[in-house]
């Protein structure tokens, strides 16, 4: 399911009539079509059917049906008094029926019980919905993998994975529902209970040996759990430190790797990428493209993160030909590293802030970004990735590895001063499985300039007499009516 609605109707109408209407404003291929569920259910839909044929109810849930559903998107559940659906994906425990079907199983006695067990016990990237006859329970993952949005207004309150369904509905500034919480809405409001969630702690002592040890145990588990029962599959390619450790331990598994780097043309990280290839010994699938391809896929970005962000759009554009490229190859899973820099301390400003106020701030700030990584980062790739069917994971987005990298030193992530390097467990990591100095000393660089996304922006923005900002916002607004209009 790519899209999950629940609807709970504050003035007791029904429900089922605010679902359908909001999944009409979201279908955006005639072969799409939706389904439509209640704590009494009342069947699945086509996208034109007629929502009078569903029995009143104050609480509904919808969901899209895509023309080819991946292998975990089944049909809603039926509990005992409620009604369940799913989305995402789960790691382990091992399972031998669908996502869906396994949720279903573990919250079928006691939906609020159950619900907390199955947020604290299970790994995955995953949102799910209980609809009952007065309220909606859902939970998100821990890391916050799976985009889930919630809001309301006088006469709604709705839980949906993306904010253009909740826009549908007139709530005008859906939130991101926070990681590893429970949520219980009733007429009265809503609250959160935390259940899983990163909590700020002092640094644990440890050597580099000993903490390298350990990371590259759970960065090897992690790989392992995301690429399990594939044949192959993609990696976000740059050429640079994150995007190789990950090949490196998938080619490791016996997987078959396609590196995907994606460029404008005539940029100098193109050969460092195939260089890198190279040294891995694993295919490397190049997709060059024009600055007049951008303003065509920059729009379509804006409209798909749901936001004008213009530093969110400028990687937004990379990304989707990364994800476009995954799927011409035919492949259904990307790999990416997104969660790295802020575990690890991948950015400059981690270094000024070392420099300038001393550890404790700069520890603070990089827990302040991890917590903040699905708004800031993830939210927006996933959603690019599902617009082409492909489905993201990200092996440094484990629960276990942020709780390792938060309780690490400082030092093992930064040296105090003003040159230096970043990442510097991840490095060390990286040296120990064997990989070349070319990839473990390569410095980073943002994948909107090293792909030249950025300076062309600011050309199309100043051709239009706008900064980028204005540029964005009136893509923004523009996609937004055009949207309204279907």
């Amino acid at each position: 399911m790519r899209t999950l609605i629940s609807v709970l109707n504050k003035t007791g109408e029904n429900a089922i009539d605010v679902v359908v209407s909001s999944l009409k404003a979201l279908l955006g291929e005639p072969s799409d079509s939706y389904g439509i569920a209640t704590p009494t259910p009342c069947g699945e839909k086509e996208a034109d059917a007629s929502q009078s044929q569903c029995a009143k109810s104050k609480t509904a849930v919808g969901y899209t049906i895509p023309k080819t559903p991946a292998e975990d998107e089944t049909q809603p559940a039926k509990l005992d008094n409620s009604m369940l659906v799913f989305a995402g994906r789960i790691y382990s425990p091992a399972r031998t029926v669908s996502a869906t079907g396994f949720v279903a199983n573990k919250l079928r006695k006691d939906p609020f019980k159950a619900a907390e067990a199955f947020l604290d016990q299970v790994e995955g990237d995953f949102g799910f919905i209980i609809t009952e006859p007065n309220r909606l329970i859902a939970g998100r993952d821990p890391m916050g993998v799976q985009p889930l949005y919630y809001g309301d207004n006088s006469s709604v309150a709705a839980i949906a994975t993306n904010r253009e369904a909740l826009w549908a509905m007139d709530i005008e500034k859906p939130q991101s529902f926070p990681p590893g919480n429970l949520a219980f809405i009733t007429c009265s409001g809503c609250k959160f209970k935390p259940v899983k969630t990163l909590v700020y702690v002092e640094p644990k002592p440890i050597n580099m040996q000993e903490a390298a040890a350990t990371l590259q145990k759970l960065l090897e588990g992690s790989v392992r759990k995301r690429v399990q029962g594939l044949k192959e599959v993609a990696v976000a390619f740059s050429g640079g430190l994150d995007s190789s450790v990950i090949a490196f331990l998938v080619k490791k598994l016996g997987i078959g790797v396609h590196l995907i780097h994606v460029s404008l043309k005539n940029q100098i990280e193109i050969e460092t990428a195939k260089a890198a290839a190279e040294q891995l010994g694993l295919p490397l699938h190049v997709r060059l493209f024009g600055e007049d391809y951008i303003e065509k896929v920059v729009a379509k970005v804006v409209q798909i993160i749901e936001e004008p962000d213009p530093v969110k759009a400028a990687i937004g554009v990379p990304f989707y030909w990364t994800a476009e490229t995954t799927a011409e190859l035919g492949l259904k899973v990307l790999l990416a590293g997104q969660g790295a820099d802020e575990l690890f301390g991948g950015y400059q400003r981690y270094i000024n802030d070392y420099l300038r106020h001393g550890e404790e701030t700069v520890r603070k700030k990089m827990f302040d970004d991890v917590i903040r990584l699905p708004e800031s980062n993830i939210e927006r790739d996933v959603k690019i990735c599902n617009c082409q069917n492909i489905e993201l994971r990200l092996p440094f987005a484990s629960y276990r590895i942020a709780e390792f990298a938060i309780r690490l030193p400082i030092e093992l992530k930064l040296e105090k001063k003003t040159v230096s390097q970043r990442k510097l467990i991840l490095r060390n990591v990286a040296k120990k499985m064997g990989l070349p100095p070319s990839i473990t000393e390569k410095p980073k660089k943002a994948v909107q300039y090293s792909t030249g996304v950025n300076g062309a922006l600011k050309k199309i923005a100043k051709n239009h007499k706008q900064t980028i900002r204005e540029y964005i916002d009136t893509l923004f607004l523009r996609e937004n009516d055009a949207a309204g209009e279907k």
